[in-house]
């Protein structure tokens, strides 16, 4: 896989999409060598990466991809690999600038705004977004607007295991999705470890929060009539030129074939308690699918404005998206025609988000042997925001490959989109 990020780098965002895949398909055909145990592929959010901060963003990647294939290798399937990946971006979580605020609020930090350190809301209060979805069961589980967690990854993950046994007594359906207190409770009761307020802010959020406070206030004060409408549109514009790095996530496709997908998040600075943003909602932060009666086995994982992503359902649309023939120009289409364009953000001027995707199916080894069975793995990521930090990795490969993905230089956030990819196959022994 040392020839992926090479040529995923070398490729022009503004070129033919079928051109430049069919490129880097024939690259890997000859070059990619075979790989055992699974694969996954991060984010750290899309948003605005500034180069002096690129070491760190690509270490936290570094650390998820490693952390995920440490559990494939121990023959863990994909969905507790993909809740593992989390849990490591969840660690490295700091506030970050947001591009659905209307006021510039502040980048403490070069990591991820998931679980411990978040945003502050207007409260000052820290609440918190996840799902997973695991493709071979279907099942989903999911939280929203929750405090007093450290990794609400592992509340959304307990969700769906408890589903996947069944029937409560008397015939109930347990729940998939639990927001706010009820939540909380949940999680303690089901043997997750609760954290004290005071410990799930960090010196960066708290500081964050109260430059944020002075910031609102003082733009509150100056707004008025016609000039408060005008000022907003003139800031938001300003904001969505920055980004916002509010989600983590990662996909995951273990050696049996199976896929996952998860993403945490703490939200945007400053918003009003009990906001859910995409993180939590079905088909909107994540989507997992194995192939059944499909060509391929899906698994997306969404980053961006939480607004954008809810009213387009973009994690699906692009799982769906992903069934066509040539999974480059189907993503390009779907964050172009169900995205950047879509009637359902037909008000806004700039839609802002970004995806990580992969599809798998089963291949023929060449030359055939009877003991080796092959999964062809595509991965894509793309983004209408200024930057997008990925990492991957396969379970064969020494330590992960990063990457920054940027727009084209003179390109306008929000009304064009990057995007890049390769291929891994992964040869499993039967």
């Amino acid at each position: 896989m040392e020839s992926l990020m090479n040529s995923a780098e070398e490729q022009q965002h503004s070129s033919p999409p079928g051109n430049s895949w069919s490129k880097q398909e024939e690259i890997n055909k000859n070059e990619t060598p075979k790989c055992v145990g699974g694969f996954v592929l991060v984010h750290a959010g899309a948003g605005y990466h500034s180069e002096s901060k690129a070491k760190e963003y690509k270490h936290v990647c570094k650390r998820a991809c490693q952390r995920a294939v440490d559990r494939l290798k121990a023959g863990a399937l994909a969905a507790e690999a993909v809740a593992a990946a989390l849990v490591e971006l969840e660690l490295y979580s700091a506030p970050a600038s947001n591009a659905c605020t209307h006021i510039l609020l502040d980048d403490d930090s070069p990591f991820t705004n998931a679980g411990m350190g978040s945003n502050l809301n207007l409260s000052g209060e820290i609440e918190c977004d996840a799902s997973i979805m695991d493709g071979k069961s279907l099942h989903y589980g999911a939280v929203g607007a929750i405090s007093g967690i450290k990794n609400p990854v592992l509340v959304a993950n307990r969700l769906l295991s408890e589903a996947q046994k069944g029937k409560l007594s008397a015939g109930r359906i347990p729940p998939c999705f639990l927001v706010g207190r009820g939540a909380h409770d949940w999680a303690v009761g089901h043997g997750i470890p609760p954290c004290p307020s005071e410990k799930m802010a960090t010196k960066f959020s708290l500081s964050a929060y109260k430059r944020n406070k002075r910031k609102m206030a003082l733009a509150e004060k100056m707004d008025t009539g016609h000039n408060h409408a005008k000022k907003r549109r003139q800031s938001s514009e300003t904001e969505n030129g920055s980004g916002c790095l509010d989600t983590v996530g990662a996909v995951v496709v273990d050696s049996e074939g199976n896929v996952a997908a998860a993403v945490s998040s703490g939200g945007l600075a400053m918003k009003h308690p009990g906001r859910v943003g995409q993180a939590a909602h079905y088909g909107c932060g994540c989507w997992a699918e194995n192939a059944f009666n499909n060509p391929y086995s899906t698994a997306v994982s969404t980053s961006g404005c939480g607004e954008h992503l809810i009213r387009t359902m973009l994690a699906r649309e692009c799982s769906a998206a992903l069934q066509s023939e040539d999974a480059h120009k189907a993503l390009l289409e779907t964050m172009q025609n169900k995205f950047i364009s879509s009637p359902f953000l037909a008000g806004e001027d700039r839609v802002l988000g970004g995806v990580i995707v992969l599809r798998c199916c089963r291949c023929v080894e060449s030359p055939p042997s009877q003991n080796i069975q092959g999964i062809l793995v595509e991965f894509l990521w793309s983004h209408t925001t200024e930057s997008m930090c990925v990492g991957y990795m396969s379970a064969q490969d020494s330590k992960a490959k990063t990457h920054i993905s940027r727009l084209p230089p003179g390109t306008v956030p929000g009304q064009c989109l990057a995007i890049e990819g390769g291929v891994c196959r992964l040869s499993v022994a039967e």
